[in-house]
């Protein structure tokens, strides 16, 4: 298989800062792929240092792994275990990275991962940025939001409808950096030809709605331009927040 990958952040039609990083790797024997977005809080420069050490840190710890052609016979377990230890080595590195500073007390990021090994998704994520799949014309997410609204719709407190009405739907029950390593959720899945992950923060998902994503994504010829595109649309539709893009498409 085959993995084409790029992405794209923008500050949005609001913001005056952009809090967002992504970033990708392919291995250079093209087994492999990593692809990330963070999406960082805790005010203007704390957000912004928050996303970019999570991001380093994994990029960091993930380095050698994605040239060790032994990953590709790896077992399940074993590539879950190392996920969630990147993870906890990215909040270990922003509770260090605050040094004191009391401006930066409050600093988080959200974090999804999608380590790609052989056609074999494996997503690891804290937060509500997401992952999907897109198979076909079908747009599937991948990760459940760590929210109080989403406590609340899985308990039955509300009904999707309510969302837009909870004052403190964007509250997050986990997020890093919050304190002790919150443990990352963990999902793999099989990809075949044609298949395409997206990760996104919620920039892309409160501005743009998923049934206009495939036709987007499909007039385009590489992930580049669809990745712009993704961003152009969610511009104009006037995205409130930071909106960040990592799109792969399978060979």
């Amino acid at each position: 298989m085959r993995y084409d990958i790029s992405g794209l952040t923008d500050v949005g039609a609001v913001r005056s800062s952009n809090q967002d990083v992504v970033a990708w790797r392919l291995s250079d024997n093209g087994r492999q792929a990593l692809m990330l977005v963070a999406d960082g809080m805790g005010g203007y420069q704390g957000g912004e240092i928050a996303s970019r050490l999570a991001v380093e840190a994994v990029l960091e710890d993930m380095a050698s792994r994605l040239e060790d052609s032994t990953w590709c016979y790896a077992d399940v377990e074993v590539v879950r275990a190392t996920l969630r230890d990147c993870v906890k080595e990215a909040n270990d590195h922003i509770i260090a990275g605050r040094h004191g500073d009391p401006e930066l007390e409050k600093m988080g990021t959200t974090l999804v991962v999608a380590w790609v090994i052989d056609g074999c998704a494996h997503i690891a994520h804290v937060g509500d940025s997401r992952c999907y799949l897109l198979r076909n014309e079908a747009v599937v997410c991948l990760t459940r939001d760590d929210t109080v609204v989403q406590n609340m719709l899985d308990d039955g407190s509300i009904t999707p409808g309510d969302v837009p009405n909870v004052p403190f739907r964007n509250v997050l029950t986990k997020a890093l950096g919050a304190g002790p390593s919150p443990e990352a959720s963990y999902h793999p899945i099989p990809l075949g030809p044609g298949d395409r992950l997206l990760l996104c923060t919620d920039g892309l998902t409160n501005a743009l709605p998923e049934a206009e994503w495939p036709p987007i994504i499909e007039s385009n010829e590489c992930m580049e331009s669809a990745a712009e595109a993704l961003i152009n649309a969610s511009l104009e539709r006037q995205a409130a927040d930071n909106v960040s893009v990592v799109l792969m498409t399978v060979f």
